[in-house]
Order: C-alpha cells, then sequence, then structure tokens
C-alpha cells in the first residue's frame, strides 16, 4: 500500500511510542542528492502555534552537511519488520555506501523535494524553523555527562514545522 497524504493535525499521540523502539530515519538533501540516518532522538509537539518536530545530528554525521543546506527534512518512520534497514542506516556511513540503494528504499519526495521513503508507516515533511547547538553550559543535570558525548561531539538541534504528513 502506498503512502497518502493526512493532516498532520490529525496524528495521534501513538507516533510518541516509535521512538526507542523502532526509531525512524532522518533524511535531508534533494533529488539531486540527499543522505539518510536511523535516529532515536526526536520530539514533536506544538511551538509558535505550528505543529512542530524536532530532531538532533551530531555535525560528525554525513547527514548534518544536507541538515545545514536544505530547508526541509523528513521522518519516515518504517515498520517493526525493517529492523536490518534501520541497523545499517544506524551503523553506516552515507560516506562510504548508498545507503537507500543498499536498504533497497523507494524514494518519494515532498515540499521543498525533501526525500522519504515510501516503505514507511509514517512521514514528516518538515521545513526548519529553528536551528541551535547543544552545549554543556546549558546542562542542569550532572547525570547527562555519565552517558552523553562519549560517542563525539554535541548535537545540533533542528525545529520544523510539519507541513506535510504521509501514513499508510
Amino acid at each position: 500500500m502506498r503512502l497518502q497524504p493526512v493532516d498532520p493535525k490529525t496524528l495521534t499521540p501513538e507516533i510518541f511510542q516509535v521512538f526507542g523502539t523502532q526509531n525512524a530515519l532522518l533524511t535531508a538533501g534533494d533529488k539531486s542528492g540527499c543522505n539518510t540516518m536511523t535516529i532515536g532522538w526526536c520530539q514533536m509537539g506544538r511551538l509558535w502555534n505550528l505543529p512542530v518536530c524536532t530532531v538532533y545530528v551530531r555535525p560528525e554525521r554525513y547527514t548534518y552537511q544536507f541538515m545545514e543546506s536544505h530547508d526541509y527534512f523528513t521522518v519516515s518512520v518504517l515498520p517493526l519488520s525493517e529492523k536490518k534497514t534501520m541497523a545499517f542506516c544506524g551503523t553506516k556511513s552515507g560516506r562510504d555506501a548508498d545507503k537507500i540503494k543498499e536498504c533497497g528504499l523507494t524514494a518519494c519526495y515532498g515540499a521543498g523535494d525533501a526525500p522519504f521513503f515510501d516503505e514507511a508507516e509514517l512521514v514528516l515533511v518538515c521545513k526548519k524553523l529553528f536551528v541551535q547547538d547543544m552545549t554543556p553550559s546549558c546542562v542542569v543535570d550532572e547525570r547527562i555527562f555519565q552517558s552523553y558525548g562519549a560517542k563525539g561531539g554535541w548535537h545540533r538541534i533542528y525545529t520544523g514545522e510539519v507541513v506535510e504528513a504521509y501514513t499508510k
């Protein structure tokens, strides 16, 4: 079954259960080039009276350059049966492999030519509204330092307005 457009206002809170279990693919770029990566951190809600999605990307990630150079990004929630795809896209760099081709994903394009995947159960197409770096000086709970930062630098925060949504 192909993805169908839906009004983002009709999305239900079950989407919050995805992160930490299924996770999702964050994709940025356009028809001329893009990259995707598995994400486990995501926030959704309302900000500035708009439906928004916030994602986090470390500067070391290949996807970072696409997030920086494009105004749109997508979040594609794949079904649990796609665990191998999620693992591959979370451990391989787009610098070294064409993850979309190797995983057999079907690229579709939303607003701003933002790429997403027809295999997804849910897709959010987002237009960047706000970008800010996380910094250690803003952490108020010392427990964060016990587990954070061992894998690389501090993430950049990207908040985008959800301008399109698709479901099966």
